[in-house]
């Protein structure tokens, strides 16, 4: 298979002779009359393009004849005419007219960056995310993009997912929707299973890899993925959507949209559903969403406001899989049950659960309710105004609010820890209960961004940036126990709250047609308190950050579809919550970045390569250590000096209408330079040191790749077969093989029918076929080790990816 995979990242020869009958033209403003770039241009039975900067398009026929030709652009009214090809090329000039309604999503344009800008950047439209989306989250839409390695804690890509890009994990990645930060303002992670469905309503998405450019939010640490619903669909629709698959997933979805309404209104709704049962045992989902959207449109202004709601009630899967479970022998599987018994991890009733359990599917948790509930609700207000013909303004406020809960079943726990007196009972003194507890968080994130932009020729300047507050609670409360607690009793709260602005300046200059520059100045200012922790209510945390983030980069497109470009760009990133849970001495210093790229790429009809190197030298990365702080939770540490540092390399080619390839490859050295690893040493109560030089970062491959190939054989049926590879990962950053991931490689595959019939506007049919050879792996995991009797005792924990399983959507388009 690995064979396989390498020759499809190789360029293949062509099946059948390339078109003769070349259609040519250009695109112009109907009255300015100046080109058009991107215009989007499909020929019927054929495909299409987009015009280039000099508003030029060139589309290749299978033969001589009549076609229509559809152009269409943001901001323009769609045309369609019908051209004559005859045996050589044929030249067809179109001029679009302005709809005169402010329709540019201008929000998005301050965090984005465009072809010329000196960034690794990769894009997904409307019509490539809407295919993939079958009901999986985000990460999985995101699997063959460069440097992406996706993981699910059910295994089947429905309930909690993550994902890293160039090895780095989802708390430093950077996102926003719409230009409003989604990343949690205190652990900084992302969680997309809160709002079902949203690819549903996304209408484009870019990933920036490395620290990209400036965005609102938490600092980007390595990655940027900036979210767009905000499109505007001028003509009515309607469509439906169901999915149905293996671990009896169900998707289903309702959308449906206005059009302009009176020339200026606009209306849009979307309501979604996914339920499954997850590959790993009760790795249960059933997660709901809404998505409302409405918007007044005049020649200079517009005013949306958009409601995102969404709910989720998934199963507890976060444990994973214990390595003696899912690799050991029985004599290993007693063993590990053997050290864990009579403690709160295990009590003699899991034993059925851990001996009897389908090794690949094994869950720690058999509690009926251990469940996680989370309801979140997004408010966003856009106003966006043409100052001028070189001046625009947007502005937008946001709320972002919520609330939930996850329930835990813990067995034998002490009254002292919940802040309670032994209770007796005839005489006798009960140190322990089992009992059951609900630990909610109540949150507020609220606050405004706002960017004004100026354009002309060869230049773009964009000043903008944003103020946003948290507002958090914690707290917990015992809603059963066997003994000695009074009803829902509440054992802490505490509360944080985090205020972040940030304000920058972005110029782009054009010094001729081939060469470009791109500076960028951000200041962030960040204030942090925390007033206690659950296990420690007496700390007391305020802390203060302030990062000077400069990007500035050339960039060259020449003739013959040739680019490239040079960039250096610097980040600042604050410690997250659980980072301040330690003692005064212990507390984390921020962490900083120096990102260097280059880049060289061409880019032709027929096919396209690029070569992105990059070099990003941290100061105090924070990484896990295995160290244990006062309250006994392990902690991460400041590292002085770490690297990532590799070669980004994709291709891309069609020789024929029915087929092409496309294939992206990423080799990289990730390392620590000095680390210091911290056992717990049980037989006499003290910590061990042990120290390494130049070893990996955990969780950082040194080899992703992927490949796709895409065949056409009739205009109605395509089939795709998607390859992804991913290196070793160690699981900490001692580069021990036996504290690691086995590298993997899967195949999916993907057939897209869109089904003749007269009655709708499209029917599509896909079926997705997941890890058709059955491959075996786990993507993700964590690892913890300590001494006993003398020897050093590693437990590694799994999360397995399921077996090859399926998914089939219909999607009617009315």
């Amino acid at each position: 298979m690995k064979k396989l995979f390498w020759a499809m990242c190789c360029f293949v020869s062509p099946l059948l002779p390339s078109a003769q009958v070349l259609l040519h033209g250009t695109v112009t403003d109907s009255v300015t009359h100046e080109p058009l770039e991107g215009v989007s241009l499909r020929l019927e039975r054929t495909g299409g393009g987009l015009s280039d900067q000099d508003g030029i398009f060139r589309i290749k026929a299978p033969k001589p004849g009549e076609y229509l030709l559809t152009a269409s652009e943001v901001g323009y009214k769609t045309q369609t005419l019908t051209v004559r090809l005859d045996a050589a090329t044929t030249e067809a000039n179109i001029s679009l007219s302005r709809l005169h309604l402010f329709l540019q999503p201008i929000e998005v344009k301050a965090v984005r960056v465009d072809d010329k800008a000196p960034f690794s950047t990769t894009n997904l439209g409307k019509k490539e995310i809407a295919e993939n989306n079958v009901g999986q989250d985000i990460p999985y839409l995101l699997d063959q993009t460069p440097s992406v390695v996706i993981n699910s804690n059910s295994g089947n890509g429905v309930g909690y997912t993550g994902l890293s890009i160039r090895g780095v994990d989802q708390t430093r990645i950077n996102v926003t929707l719409n230009g409003i930060p989604m990343n949690d303002a205190e652990d900084q992670g992302v969680y997309f299973v809160d709002l079902p469905d949203l690819a549903g309503s996304i209408s484009s998405m870019q990933i920036q890899r490395g620290v990209g450019t400036s965005t609102n939010g938490a600092g980007a640490f390595g990655a940027t993925i900036n979210l767009s619903t905000n499109e505007v669909n001028d003509k009515a629709y309607g469509e439906v959507d169901n999915s149905v698959g293996s671990y009896n997933t169900w998707k289903t979805m309702v959308k449906a949209g206005s059009g302009l309404i009176d020339d200026h209104f606009t209306l849009e709704a979307r309501v979604s559903r996914i339920t499954s049962l997850g590959y790993v045992d009760r790795g249960s989902s059933d997660l709901k969403s809404i998505y409302l959207s409405a918007a007044y449109l005049t020649e200079k202004s517009s005013l949306r406001f958009n409601f995102i709601g969404g709910t989720e009630k998934t199963y507890q899967t976060w444990n994973g899989v214990p390595g003696a479970k899912l690799f050991g022998s029985q004599a290993d599987l007693q063993q590990y049950y053997d050290n864990n018994i009579g403690s709160s991890f295990f009590t003699p009733e899991d034993s059925v659960n851990l001996f009897k359990s389908d090794r690949r599917k094994y869950n720690y948790f058999t509690y009926p309710n251990q469940t996680d509930n989370y309801w979140q609700n997004y408010y966003q207000l856009f106003y966006n105004h043409t100052l001028s013909h070189h001046w625009d303004l947007n502005t937008a406020a946001f709320l972002t609010r919520g609330w939930g809960y996850y329930v835990e079943y813990s067995p034998q726990q002490s009254f002292s820890a919940y802040g309670l007196s032994n209770p007796v009972f005839n005489g006798d003194t009960i140190t322990t209960t089992d009992l059951i507890q609900q630990l909610w968080l109540n949150n507020w994130f609220y606050g405004g961004i706002a960017s004004l932009q100026y354009h002309s020729g060869n230049d773009q300047v964009i000043a903008g940036g944003g103020w946003d507050r948290y507002d958090g609670e914690h707290y917990g409360i015992v809603t059963w126990a066997q003994v000695g607690f009074p009803n829902d009793y509440q054992y802490y709260w505490d509360v944080a709250h985090k205020t972040d602005w940030n304000a920058y300046v972005k110029w782009q200059h054009r010094f001729s047609r081939t060469w470009s520059s791109f500076i960028d100045l951000q200041d962030r200012v960040i204030t942090y308190y925390i007033n206690g922790f659950d296990d420690n209510p007496g700390l007391y945390v305020h802390k203060d950050f302030n990062f000077f983030n400069p990007k500035a980069g050339i960039s060259y497109t020449g003739a013959g579809g040739w680019n490239g470009y040079l960039s250096v760009s610097m980040a600042g990133h604050e410690p997250n919550r659980s980072d301040f849970e330690a003692n005064e001495a212990q507390q984390p210093k921020a962490e900083h970045l120096l990102d260097l790229e280059a880049s060289l790429g061409q880019k032709t009809r027929t096919f396209s390569w690029n070569a992105t190197a990059y070099y990003m030298r941290y100061k105090d990365q924070l990484v896990l250590t295995g160290k244990i702080n006062d309250v006994g939770e392990y902690t991460r540490t400041n590292i002085p000096d770490s690297y990532r540092a590799g070669l980004e390399l994709q291709g891309g080619l069609k020789l024929t209408r029915w087929f092409s390839a496309s294939a992206n490859l990423t080799l990289s050295q990730n390392k620590v330079l000095n680390f210091t690893e911290y056992l717990t040493d049980y037989d006499n109560g003290t910590q061990h040191e042990n120290q390494y030089h130049s070893t990996d970062i955990a969780l950082s491959p040194d080899v992703i790749g992927g490949a796709t190939l895409d065949f056409t054989p009739v205009r109605s049926l395509k089939l795709s077969l998607l390859s992804k590879y991913v290196g070793r990962q160690y699981l900490d950053n001692t580069s021990k093989d036996s504290r690691s991931l086995d590298p993997f490689f899967y195949e999916n595959a993907q057939v897209l029918w869109t089904v003749p019939q007269p009655l709708f506007k499209q029917v599509q049919v896909s079926l997705m076929a997941y890890n058709i050879f059955n491959a075996l792996y786990e993507p993700n995991g964590y690892t913890s080790s300590y001494i006993s009797n003398g020897q050093v005792v590693t437990s590694n924990f799994y999360f397995p990816a399921a077996p090859v399983n399926y998914m089939v959507s219909v999607n009617i388009a009315l």
